[in-house]
């Protein structure tokens, strides 16, 4: 299976199914399940927009949803026909299962909503979703410099104090790493580039990170959804064999 940026999305806001042991729905969430697939059926887009935990994130590089407004109006880019027909005829008691913590999933994983009945994501795409990311990449691919133009699929943006680093996905697990000084554009030429990176997992809660070798150099990207509010989400750590020499938080810009 390919490593894309679908998996890596699945990784940071669902919590993927497969790693982890799904347990029968309780009667006391049932409730919340049924009032939601309600509100879808008879197409109550404000009353799906108030169960909404924001930002909620989208495939990148299609926008985050940053609040009931946007959710409103981005309301059929992601309901379609197919995802309210899986939510409609979905039977609370059978279709939806409580993945300890995570929260609450359907059909394997293509919607989570926590305990408190919020939707927390959507891994479903729609053809109109699927049509805007072509159009968003493309318009990446012409944006970058021309020597970083030819990738599958973006990854994330990250900056640290002192750089901006841009991951792409090459396709094939193949990840590139390219860096600039943190008030350079991506249009200009980056200042160092590294592929044949790798994706690793951190466990099943999402944490990941990708590793790229220079030599005797690691530079290490790790991405942490599950930390504290108040911790960094990012970081970027240098080694030389064993050794850091350099280590730094870092706000994801595009994820």
């Amino acid at each position: 299976m390919k490593m894309k940026s679908k998996i890596i999305c699945l990784f940071l806001l669902v919590f993927s199914a497969n790693f982890v042991v799904a347990q029968e729905l309780k009667k006391e969430y049932q409730k919340g399940i049924i009032y939601f697939i309600d509100c879808v059926k008879k197409d109550k887009k404000e009353a799906v927009a108030e169960l909404v935990k924001y930002p909620f994130k989208r495939e990148y590089p299609i926008p985050v949803i940053k609040n009931k407004t946007e959710f409103i109006k981005r309301y059929n880019e992601i309901f379609d026909i197919t995802l309210k027909d899986k939510i409609i005829k979905s039977n609370p008691a059978k279709d939806w299962e409580q993945v300890g913590w995570r929260g609450i999933m359907l059909n394997n994983g293509d919607m989570w909503i926590d305990e408190d009945g919020r939707l927390i994501a959507i891994n479903y795409q729609s053809k109109l979703e699927s049509d805007l990311k072509v159009k968003l990449i493309k318009a990446e691919q012409n944006a970058v410099h021309s020597s970083l133009a030819k990738f599958e699929e973006p990854v994330c943006v990250l900056v640290t104090s002192k750089f901006k680093i841009r991951i792409d996905d090459l396709g094939n697990q193949n990840y590139r790493y390219a860096s600039w000084s943190q008030n350079q554009k991506m249009s200009e030429k980056p200042d160092l580039v590294i592929t044949n990176g790798k994706f690793v997992a951190d466990g099943t809660g999402g944490n990941h990170h990708y590793d790229f070798k220079r030599g005797q150099y690691l530079y290490e990207c790790y991405i942490a959804p599950l930390r504290e509010k108040e911790a960094s989400p990012a970081s970027l750590t240098i080694y030389n064999k064993e050794n850091v020499i350099l280590s730094q938080d870092a706000r994801i810009v595009s994820e």
